[in-house]
């Protein structure tokens, strides 16, 4: 879902795209007056709703921590192609995860400035705590895909290792049946002076 938010000096507007989000549990202390939301300014307001979707990306990354683990568990046990398209998949989730957050990232990074006349120095040191967690989450979302880099290169050895026991069954049935084929191949010639040809077993 995209999310805007604009700030002002006394005033905060957010656009959203559907009804009932992440933002129900902050609505309700603002109705009840619980905690300083309405006591401070609209900055402290902005940096509420910053942080609700920041901290919303956490559990994200945790979604996909478990994701990953059984993803590396299943291409243990059967690696087959729908693993692999499980991976493809997973690797196509961490890119536009990180695609989305590093905007936030640069906006926060603005927001931090000395020069911005929209937030206090309060709620400055808010934001730096918000800034810190979406590092933490880059990091999170860079050891995921090194996991899934690691996953896909487990893929490619177990299907190494499945190709490699064909052969093996292949190679013991050609070294049973290549014996046996060379002899009938030779006593299939149209040749009269072959050893015991004639032999009569009665």
């Amino acid at each position: 879902e995209q999310i805007s938010i604009v700030i002002g000096k006394t005033w905060v507007i957010s656009f959203q795209e559907m009804e009932g989000d992440i933002f129900d549990v902050l609505r309700q202390r603002i109705r009840e007056s619980k905690g300083n939301v309405r006591k401070m300014g609209a900055d402290y307001l902005f940096y509420r709703l910053i942080d609700t979707v920041v901290d919303n990306y956490f559990l994200v990354t945790e979604n996909i921590s478990d994701t990953t683990e059984k993803l590396e568990e299943e291409v243990l046990k059967t690696p087959d192609t729908k693993s692999l398209t499980k991976i493809q998949r997973l690797k196509k989730q961490l890119i536009n995860l990180r695609r989305t957050i590093n905007p936030l990232r640069e906006a926060i990074s603005m927001m931090q400035k000395d020069d911005n006349q929209l937030i206090s120095k309060v709620t400055r040191r808010y934001l730096v705590d918000v800034y810190e967690h979406i590092i933490q989450i880059n990091e999170s979302i860079d050891t995921h895909r090194d996991m899934v880099t690691g996953i896909m290169e487990l893929h490619q050895s177990g299907v190494s290792n499945k190709m490699n026991q064909v052969m093996q069954v292949l190679t013991i049935i050609a070294t049973i049946f290549i014996p046996l084929t060379f002899v009938a191949g030779i006593y299939g010639m149209n040749f009269d002076n072959m050893p015991e040809l004639h032999l009569s077993l009665i």
